[in-house]
């Protein structure tokens, strides 16, 4: 007589929402399309190898330890990994490189090496700066489920406000770097912190300084790759008493009355349910994919609105001329042509940055036989109206591969497998490819993201596409603000656990 809860998707979103939910007594049945959980959180088989091919950087531990330790489960032990002292290499067409470092010290002395002493001390007003935006925006937004501006501006209070508006203003985060930092560089090297939120650094508020901070406290790789968390928690929700479904699609949401109280699959089964948390992109409720009676659940996200996209190259090659570590990132000198050419033009970026991870590698540079690597570089999000050509990529890829050189680093590959943005919006339907949901372009688009609760009852939303953002971490904090929501809602349906009561008579 549980209450029963279908979650659809397994990404990071909808396996924490499942843990939440079985954990607390509810019967979950969790329904994932494709052959294995993680969502975007996926693995590529190139030749002989299997490569991670979405997220590569584990930050804010602290969400998942606490996931697993509630279950009664040690983290370290279920998925081991390692702190890197070294969070990110970047290296310039100039040929000027800068490591950054788990280390604030060690990451001051490098640029005070790198760019002189005055870049040095901006840094460090910068790092307090990005740390007290973080303290500020941790429990009135990340961990909360306050989405609008005058619930923000409450839980801040007046003091918080003031000290937002001086951190940040209404600013660009381009320009909150540029009254900080005069070396262009290091300008790009910060700036880049907005395409974690698939964004550009041209239009995204200055608040994104905080993802600094996010990574002052560690970044882990994950041993077995990034792939290995999500078959944890996969493993995880199993143990808890999910059942999970795996090559099931689900072809539509059974709403009637103006409730959902179900789920059809493609092949006709219909599986009710008191509750529903959806973990795909939002945009895909909107446009009526999931029916239309559940199209008003959620605000549609226009074209214009995506987020990033990306060309992703999985490959197995052989790499020189420098050290590589597990984070790389290459820089071209016009960092504003990128933006305008991806959200603009609608084109691959004719000088685009490269993101390389070397799955293989922590903080070791040392010359080997193979690689495993993932090399991204930003696209237009829309592989659903206008697809990329064949010319086209192949151009891009050797764009790249002049850029790396340009910088130090030659790469032969043996083998590889290149993922589109068409091919992005076929594994995530109606996201054109953006892999971030909305854009967060302008100061409030953060607190616009849909809700954990949608507007037709009994459907809940999770997922990188749903407050509180996108990224790993904040996925899977959505699954858990998905979870709380139905608990809340449902909560009286659960069976009473026994429990000795006082009273009655007094008996030998």
């Amino acid at each position: 007589m549980r209450p029963r809860v279908v979650v659809v998707g397994a990404g990071m979103g909808g396996l924490a929402s499942a843990i939440a939910l079985a954990r607390d007594g509810f019967a979950v049945t969790l329904l994932e399309k494709e052959a294995a959980p993680g969502g975007k959180m996926r693995r590529v088989a190139v030749g002989d190898a299997f490569i991670d091919g979405g997220p590569t950087v584990l930050t804010m531990p602290w969400v998942f330890r606490g996931l697993f330790e509630a279950s009664g489960v040690d983290f370290d032990r279920a998925v081991p990994t390692t702190p890197l002292s070294i969070l990110a290499r970047h290296r310039w067409t100039d040929g000027s490189g800068l490591d950054l470092f788990a280390d604030p010290a060690a990451s001051e002395a490098a640029i005070r090496d790198f760019a002189g002493a005055r870049e040095a001390a901006a840094f460090r007003g910068f790092k307090a700066d990005a740390k007290r935006l973080y303290d500020l925006l941790e429990g009135p937004f990340i961990l909360s489920d306050r989405r609008s501006v005058p619930d923000m501006m409450g839980a801040l209070g007046v003091g918080g406000l003031q000290e937002l508006w001086r951190l940040g203003r209404v600013e660009s985060l381009w320009t909150a770097l540029g009254r900080r930092f005069k070396d262009e560089r290091l300008r790009q090297l910060f700036g880049r912190y907005s395409t974690y939120t698939g964004s550009s650094p041209f239009l995204a508020p200055a608040t994104l300084m905080l993802v600094a901070e996010v990574e002052m406290q560690g970044v882990l790789a994950v041993k077995g790759g990034m792939h290995a968390l999500a078959l944890a928690l996969a493993d995880l929700a199993a143990g808890e008493g999910a059942e999970l479904r795996r090559g099931t699609t689900v072809e539509s949401l059974l709403v009637r009355d103006g409730v959902c109280s179900g789920v059809r699959l493609a092949d006709g089964e219909e599986i009710p349910a008191d509750a529903v948390v959806f973990n795909g992109d939002a945009n895909a409720l909107a446009t009526g994919l999931l029916g239309r009676a559940a199209a008003d659940a959620v605000p549609s996200i226009r074209p214009g609105d995506r987020s990033l996209s990306a060309l992703v190259f999985c490959m197995k090659a052989r790499a020189s001329g420098m050290g590589l570590v597990r984070h790389n990132v290459f820089f071209d000198a016009d960092y504003a042509s990128e933006f305008k050419d991806v959200f603009a033009r609608r084109r691959l970026p004719r000088r685009g940055t490269v993101y390389v991870c070397a799955q293989d590698r922590l903080d070791d540079d040392d010359a080997r036989e193979s690689d495993r690597l993932l090399l991204l570089v930003n696209a237009p999000p829309f592989g659903d109206v206008d697809p990329l050509a064949d010319d086209e990529v192949r151009s891009c890829r050797d764009r790249l591969f002049n850029l790396l050189s340009d910088c130090g680093l030659n790469l032969e590959p043996t083998a590889e497998r290149i993922t589109t943005p068409q091919d992005f919006d076929r594994l995530f339907p109606a996201t054109g490819g953006a892999l971030y949901g909305p854009a967060s372009h302008g100061w409030t688009a953060s607190i616009s993201r849909a809700p954990a609760r949608s507007k037709v009852r009994g459907l809940y939303c999770a997922g990188g596409s749903v407050h509180p953002g996108a990224g790993v971490p904040m996925a899977t904090l959505s699954g858990l603000r998905a979870a709380s929501a139905v608990k809340a809602d449902l909560g009286s349906m659960l069976p009473s656990r026994r429990a000795a009561i006082s009273g009655g008579m007094s008996m030998r």
